[in-house]
């Protein structure tokens, strides 16, 4: 199944309920509540919470609403915003621009290619990752399993009819193993935050750009050009980025021989891709299957970045669900 077959729907038909809401937004600081509607179908535990929103607030194409403000009370990707948690972040990305080098890249991807750290299913994987936190990710201090099914819930609920999306969603952070013993214990600055191509310019609307004055190949001739290593429309699958969860997670995908659609393993390799899907640089490197793949990342990013929130699954509840889609895609076992 290619991702020429997949087509992003039509989402013109939104919520009566939704469009109800935003035709009622008459100020700057109107004060809503956020309500999911027939929660437990989807073994969610619904809570009520009232956030300040004003006349452009997003509702997702199947009614998600955005919330303003993550759990922090912070707008999101806000890398500005002073918090607790801004400094860890701030010296995160200083250390990973520091080291993510084309060498350093192709290094890792030669050895975690091999797939010779464990066997386990999908299912298996997720449980591990209950206690790992992403130190990079100023919207979020829970465990990631909350975030995986708060995502491919939210996904779930708008697009009922793909299922691969659910399971993408599940799935796109189960690279985050690569912070445990097993896996190597990787640094959190080789394993999360957002990912660029090494091997060319680094491009100034990647996050805390600064920092790249200190990587070695930003004064190499070879890799510091528009193209650097590469040509143009050359495909970003021949684009080595930088090394972390999503490059991992895109491997294991493919050498166990998901039946996933190509737009699902382009989502795994590029959801934190944030220069390319938020910002629209680096398209210069990119082909025709990576426009047509790109529709379907931007959809997801929405739910990738929005669903972080206090909103509750029932894991036990939904589980069963995932389990016949992990089934459906993936062998049983795989090489991780």
């Amino acid at each position: 199944m290619t991702s020429g077959n997949i087509k992003p729907p039509d989402t013109t038909n939104e919520q009566t309920t939704c469009r109800h809401l935003r035709t009622n937004l008459t100020g700057r600081h109107v004060r809503m509540t956020i309500l999911i509607e027939q929660p437990h179908e989807f073994g969610i535990e619904a809570e009520e919470k009232k956030v300040p929103i004003d006349e452009k607030e997003l509702v997702l194409d199947g009614g998600f609403l955005v919330p303003q403000t993550n759990s922090f009370g912070q707008t999101f990707r806000d890398y500005d915003a002073e918090g607790e948690r801004q400094p860890g972040v701030e010296n995160f990305y200083r250390i990973n621009h520091l080291n993510q080098t084309y060498d350093f890249v192709k290094k890792m991807r030669e050895e975690y290619s091999r797939l010779n750290r464990m066997e386990m299913s999908i299912w298996e994987c997720c449980e591990l990752l209950n206690d790992v936190v992403d130190e990079s990710d100023p919207d979020l201090d829970e465990p990631q399993i909350e975030h995986l099914l708060q995502t491919a819930e939210a996904i779930r609920r708008d697009y009922p009819n793909e299922d691969w999306l659910h399971l993408t969603g599940l799935i796109h952070d189960l690279g985050k193993v690569l912070l445990l013993p097993s896996f190597g214990g990787l640094p959190q600055w080789a394993v999360v935050g957002d990912t660029y191509p090494v091997g060319c310019a680094f491009d100034e609307s990647i996050v805390h750009h600064k920092y790249f004055k200190e990587n070695p190949d930003y004064e190499n001739p070879a890799y510091n050009t528009k193209y650097g290593a590469y040509s143009p429309g050359c495909g970003l699958n021949n684009v080595l980025m930088s090394w972390g969860h999503d490059d991992y997670m895109y491997l294991v995908a493919k050498e166990n021989n998901t039946t996933l659609p190509s737009a699902a393993l382009f989502i795994i390799r590029y959801h934190s891709f944030y220069a390319l899907h938020k910002s629209g640089a680096y398209k210069h490197l990119m082909n025709e299957e990576d426009f047509e793949n790109l529709k379907w990342l931007q959809i997801f990013n929405k739910y990738d970045l929005y669903s972080k929130s206090k909103v509750r699954v029932d894991v036990e509840k939904v589980k069963p669900y995932y389990l016949s889609l992990i089934d459906k895609y993936f062998p049983a076992k795989l090489n991780w």
